[in-house]
């Protein structure tokens, strides 16, 4: 791939990441539209690792918690730290299974226009519901291990490319009665572990690549998706603290829509 289509990806999955409109879909989406040759998974967990630092840099307070916690864990120690890590692992469970599931049984043939097109659609209605209707009392301090696990099981979800990790984590915490604010600082920090993961388990192949060429794009895209991402997680909060999810339901529904009339 060429730096530009390069810069135009990175900059798609970090203004996508952590919005719920689904950065997967884009990206596979994208080089249909433009006809560009699809750039694999390899390289879409490229860019997700620099949305990761951009995670980490905004929850830098909750993110050290974390790591102390889990030291804390490992001494049979119990504190907010260690409550949050232990929350985020139970999170990752289902995020694990599925990963490892697509991974092995499915591959790349997820990734089709079709599938994407009524992801985008039946996650935006079900995004609206639970916004709409959806009680908010709850606050992040509360999440409890079984609700923790409830999330996680809507995040695996999002192995479906236009599914969004966002937007599945955010509906799912609505529905359990969350402020729209803390649904997405969850959905945030549910994206450490799940993001971690994936870079983790694909890591070898870029550093197996050997060609420098690519290894450059991934830094390129890397850097990119980091800057970009910091930008859309500070417009998203401040967003939602005085309006509604309407405008990306009204986006991914809109575009799930010309997906499928593109393909008819």
């Amino acid at each position: 791939m060429t730096p530009t289509q390069i810069t135009v990806l990175a900059i798609l999955q970090g203004l996508t990441e952590f919005l719920p409109i689904s950065s997967s879909g884009h990206l596979v989406f994208m080089p249909l539209v433009l006809g560009w040759k699809d750039q694999g998974l390899t390289l879409d967990v490229a860019v997700h690792i620099g949305t990761l630092g951009a995670v980490i840099l905004y929850l830098r307070r909750e993110t050290w918690m974390i790591i102390c916690g889990l030291g804390k864990i490992v001494l049979g120690k119990f504190d907010e730290g260690a409550k949050l890590a232990g929350l985020l692992l139970t999170a990752s469970i289902p995020v694990f299974i599925a990963g490892i599931a697509v991974r092995v049984f499915i591959g790349e043939g997820i990734r089709v226009p079709y599938v994407i097109g009524w992801a985008f659609i039946i996650g935006g209605i079900v995004l609206y519901v639970s916004d709409r209707f959806g009680p908010r009392i709850k606050q992040t301090s509360g999440l409890t291990i079984s609700e923790a696990l409830l999330i996680g099981i809507a995040q695996a979800f999002a192995i479906i490319p236009g599914a969004s990790r966002a937007g599945t984590t955010i509906t799912m915490a609505r529905l359990l009665g969350y402020e729209r604010t803390d649904a997405a600082r969850i959905s945030l920090l549910m994206s450490i572990p799940a993001i971690a993961g994936a870079g983790s388990v694909l890591s070898m192949d870029i550093i197996n690549n050997g060609n420098p060429d690519f290894i450059l794009n991934v830094l390129l895209g890397t850097i990119i998706a980091f800057i970009t991402a910091i930008l859309a997680i500070s417009i998203m909060m401040n967003w939602i603290k005085r309006r509604s999810f309407a405008p990306f339901v009204a986006y991914r529904i809109i575009l799930g829509f010309l997906i499928l009339f593109l393909l008819s």
